[in-house]
């Protein structure tokens, strides 16, 4: 390429360092545009079948077929938490004979039922923890990358005015050609920031929807498991 031919020294670092970052960019965006897709679709599947069925066994074989969904991946921390309070109940009836649902106090069961909170909160961090992955990245380029070519710039300006002052000529031919090489690494640098910017903010915008979907089938959950189990 002739921009990286007759850019020399710290202008070159500083093209490839954006050429790199464009690339890196363009790949974090197609990875996140499929992943956030995927977790939305299959959230929508899991919702519809989660309001269909009228057993939780069910709907956690769907929710096991579901890996991409981080609302299916909330139902199963649930369901397994709630599960082995279940099987804590039944094995301490079991011991203690008939009487042993009335020795359960309310305050017992507002644990058991704060313990299946805990576990569905414990899975929607880990879900968010994963649905914004790589999305730092696109943050720190579309802030950086502005700067590393306005660096990149004042540098390749500098050189064409120590070249031009050590060769005695400033007419414009002379210095039209350094410093219209030297701009190419601001326009290289908007060039990776500007869909870094505009990516960053439409992910941003999709996982609050997420979010909040997450949130309201929490509290669902939670108040079906509370009135049914508690």
């Amino acid at each position: 390429m002739k921009v990286l031919g007759d850019t020399k020294g710290v202008v070159l670092v500083v093209a490839i360092i954006l050429i790199t970052m464009m690339v890196l960019t363009l790949f974090v965006m197609f990875y996140k545009l499929v992943h956030i897709t995927q977790a939305q679709a299959q959230s929508i599947t899991f919702l519809d079948r989660f309001w269909d069925s009228k057993r939780l066994d069910e709907i956690y074989g769907v929710a096991e077929r579901l890996k991409r969904s981080p609302i299916a991946a909330m139902f199963r921390a649930g369901y397994v938490e709630l599960s082995k309070v279940k099987r804590s109940r039944e094995g301490a009836h079991g011991q203690m004979g008939m009487g042993m649902e009335a020795q359960v106090s309310m305050h017992e069961r507002a644990g058991d039922a704060d313990n299946v909170e805990r576990a569905m909160a414990r899975a929607r961090l880990a879900e968010n923890t994963k649905l914004e992955n790589l999305l730092p990245f696109l943050a720190t380029t579309g802030s950086a990358a502005p700067f590393i070519g306005l660096f990149g710039t004042v540098w390749g300006i500098m050189e064409a005015f120590m070249a031009i002052s050590a060769a005695g000529s400033a007419d414009l031919a002379a210095v039209a050609g350094p410093i219209a090489e030297a701009l190419i690494a601001t326009a290289m640098a908007l060039a990776s920031a500007i869909p870094a910017v505009v990516a960053y903010n439409y992910f941003q915008r999709r996982l609050k929807v997420l979010n909040a979907e997450m949130t309201n089938f929490a509290s669902d959950f939670m108040n079906i498991v509370k009135r049914h189990f508690f």
